[in-house]
């Protein structure tokens, strides 16, 4: 699949706020349980994130909105989401090989998330052995992976 990506603006913070959280509600609720979605701590994070210049924010959307985005800044792919809806339609393998085609050699994931680990291992992907625990409650452990 070949999808018609495009830069964000800040205009596009809210936007990507509401597209990670439905990704996050739908693909890892078992880490994250009844836990409120910390909106307006997300949403901060995007805004500060949209004016970094070192980092781009590249969506494809649909007259629903915004149904996938890649984040990446040269050297890590900082986050990669896709609508529920739209899952297994190849948008977030496009947009993790639009990050690596941009330099990204590394990234973090949680250790639960098996769809995301199963993705980047199936593209050559494999954890460092690094770990860190998640700025988010419950506070699950992140891996590290790399270009295997």
């Amino acid at each position: 699949m070949s999808a018609e990506w495009r830069r964000t603006t800040p205009d596009d913070a809210v936007a990507l706020r509401d597209l990670e959280r439905a990704a996050s509600q739908a693909g890892l609720a078992h880490v994250f349980g009844s836990l409120p979605y910390p909106d307006d701590d997300v949403l901060a994070r995007w805004v500060l994130l949209l004016d970094d210049p070192e980092v781009v924010v590249e969506v494809v959307e649909d007259e629903g909105g915004l149904v996938a985005l890649a984040a990446h800044d040269g050297t890590s792919l900082r986050h990669l989401a896709v609508r529920p809806d739209r899952w297994g339609s190849g948008l977030g393998r496009e947009g993790f090989r639009r990050a690596e085609a941009a330099g990204a050699r590394r990234l973090w994931v949680l250790e639960a998330n098996s769809r995301g680990r199963g993705l980047y291992e199936s593209l050559g992907w494999a954890p460092t052995g690094v770990t860190q625990e998640c700025p988010w409650p419950p506070f699950p452990t992140e891996v590290e992976y790399g270009r295997g």
